[in-house]
């Protein structure tokens, strides 16, 4: 802030005019210097250019006038204002409360080690007599020399019954488990409302113990036709263990299971991870270089 104190000399017109243009000439010189230092600094050189340096974003709270658009007044004379220039600078600061505030979804999908995250996922039936819990497992795959991936063994969902052993509670350390294979899936998700289908298992197929474990589940329908009843008999020679569990599921939860069923079954198979290898400049590519690759060449046949 210049303060200017008159002085009891009368000046003459000209000593006026000469001491607002020395004053003016000074202010211009310390609002130039000014600006330059400002805009010198790091985070004014990344937002700064000299073509559109009259609009810059406003929301800031630095404002700075260059010292072009001040007037110097003295005595009844002032000098011929220029046109201002307006500079904001732009605080990341806000953006660092945004996202503590609502989180960062960038590293949402990442473990502590920065590697993926994993999720474990299931869904589960309680009932009086019995629980139902349904959880999926993910394909396996193995690298061939070429770098590519090969599906070497497809999912499965996992069911897991667990006996009550009182009211709300179950019994998990006695559970029985049954693993649906993908034809399985696509036997249930078919069932009609009066319709039943039976799976047998034999863990020990192929093996010296063959025979000794048997499993078989009984989807059945329920007889006023409100859901299906799903049985699980367990027949275990090696562990002495002969044990029948079974849950009612009705319609709606019936609905729930075919849709999730519905919906994992292509990345049960490992479809998931080729349509997203997919790449249009790679599969042209292929399809050049071997005219007898794909499904053009049979019906160009």
């Amino acid at each position: 802030n210049l303060s200017f104190v008159s002085s009891p000399r009368v000046l003459s017109l000209r000593e006026c005019k000469g001491s607002a243009f020395f004053f003016a000439s000074v202010l211009i010189r310390r609002g130039t210097q000014a600006m330059s230092q400002l805009l010198s600094s790091p985070l004014m050189a990344a937002s700064y250019s000299p073509f559109t340096s009259h609009r810059f974003l406003s929301s800031s709270s630095s404002v700075l006038v260059a010292g072009g658009g001040l007037a110097v007044k003295r005595h009844g004379l002032a000098s011929k204002p220029v046109r201002t220039v307006n500079l904001s600078v732009k605080s990341r600061q806000t953006d660092y409360f945004e996202k503590q505030r609502f989180g960062d979804s960038s590293s949402s999908s990442q473990n502590g080690e920065g590697g993926p995250a994993r999720f474990y996922v299931g869904h589960s039936i309680y009932k009086g007599k019995a629980a139902l819990t349904v959880e999926p497992r993910a394909p396996e795959f193995v690298s061939l020399d070429s770098g590519a991936f090969k599906l070497s063994k497809d999912g499965f969902l996992l069911l897991q019954f667990a006996p009550a052993a009182g009211v709300r509670q179950y019994d998990w350390s006695k559970k029985q488990v049954f693993s649906l294979s993908v034809s399985e899936i696509g036997t249930l998700v078919s069932l009609g409302p009066r319709e039943s289908c039976e799976f047998f298992h034999d863990p020990n197929k192929g093996k010296s113990d063959e025979g000794k474990v048997r499993k078989v589940l009984k989807v059945e329908p329920l007889p006023d036709g409100s859901g299906h009843f799903f049985n699980l008999s367990v027949q275990n020679k090696l562990l002495n263990v002969d044990e029948n569990i079974y849950i009612p599921v009705t319609r709606a939860e019936f609905a729930v299971l075919t849709s999730a069923f519905n919906f994992v079954l292509p990345y049960l198979i490992g479809w998931h991870a080729f349509a997203n290898s997919i790449k249009p400049e790679e599969a042209n590519r292929t399809s050049n270089a071997s005219p007898n690759y794909g499904g053009d060449y049979e019906w160009n046949r």
